[in-house]
């Protein structure tokens, strides 16, 4: 699914005219301008899957957070900016494909970009989550222990129109039956107590329960906090979820699992100028493949 078509940036030209109009000497950087006209890239053309990989400072983060404030998307985590960001952006040019109706995407209703900082979030909150529940369980085992133990103590008044009001009753019968226990009556009212995840494990299941069908999503080096084996589901899932289910994907990243993508179309922002190519050209692949072919006898 093509819901992005093409990216037009500014080149070193236009960002010439536009500096020059400026009055204001104080600041140090005219961030984000420089960065990718530097490297003459000025038109992105996107794919089903489009990747950006390059090295630390490369730009391939500043790229993707150009494209996701041009179209507005969903956003959560603050993102680097400067004095003269909305300017740049004002240069810049998104075309957005048709649907079947022959009407503009709209990629705000429907895009998501997804940042390392948007996981940290989601595994800070889920943390949260279980301790609550955790105390909640502590809790609840206090009070099944204080109905059981006290023959005087009467059932709550029972309201059957009132839902609330029929659980307390039900959960009051339960502890005072002596043949059920403790344990057996939280795991009934609140389910299983999940063992804590793993900051990779959390962020798998951030991945699965973020990506729907129908969408276009913006990736800033999903491979963080992922180990190898769990890079390899995402892509996976990746692959599936734009063939299938009409999602469109936008990395930015430097692991093989991801560049790997069968039919991923891969921006190098280490070469001069920026150009596409396949995944075994990249530099950082190359370094890699070299690694394990000098350590090839260790295997």
């Amino acid at each position: 699914m093509r819901y992005l078509d093409k990216n037009k940036l500014p080149d070193g030209d236009k960002e010439c005219d536009f500096l020059r109009t400026l009055v204001r000497t104080c600041f140090s950087s005219h961030y984000p301008f420089g960065v990718l006209s530097s490297k003459q890239l000025s038109l992105v053309e996107f794919s089903d899957i489009t990747i950006f990989c390059g090295s630390n400072g490369s730009g391939k983060s500043t790229l993707l957070n150009i494209i996701a404030n041009k179209l507005d998307l969903n956003r959560s985590a603050p993102f680097n900016q400067s004095t003269y960001y909305d300017d740049y952006l004002k240069l810049c040019r998104i075309n957005v494909g048709l649907d079947e109706y022959g009407n503009k995407y709209k990629p705000k209703d429907f895009g998501q970009i997804i940042t390392s900082d948007d996981i940290f979030k989601y595994m800070i909150e889920l943390r949260n989550k279980n301790q609550n529940a955790d105390k909640k369980r502590w809790d609840m085992l206090t009070e099944i222990h204080s109905i059981k133990h006290d023959t005087l103590l009467p059932p709550p008044p029972v309201d059957f129109e009132n839902k609330e009001s029929v659980k307390a009753y039900c959960f009051y019968a339960d502890a005072k039956n002596k043949n059920k226990s403790a344990s057996g009556i939280v795991r009934k009212t609140m389910g299983m107590n999940n063992n804590e995840l793993s900051n990779g494990e959390t962020a798998l299941k951030f991945f699965d329960d973020t990506i729907q069908p129908d969408g276009l999503y913006l990736l800033d080096e999903p491979e963080n906090s992922l180990s190898s084996e769990n890079q390899e589901l995402v892509a996976k899932m990746i692959a599936g979820m734009a063939r299938f289910y009409n999602c469109q994907f936008v990395i930015s990243s430097h692991s093989p699992f991801f560049l790997s993508i069968g039919n991923a179309k891969i921006y190098d922002l280490d070469s001069y100028p920026v150009r596409v190519t396949r995944w075994t050209d990249i530099p950082n692949i190359r370094i890699l493949h070299d690694f394990f072919k000098e350590q090839e006898q260790e295997f």
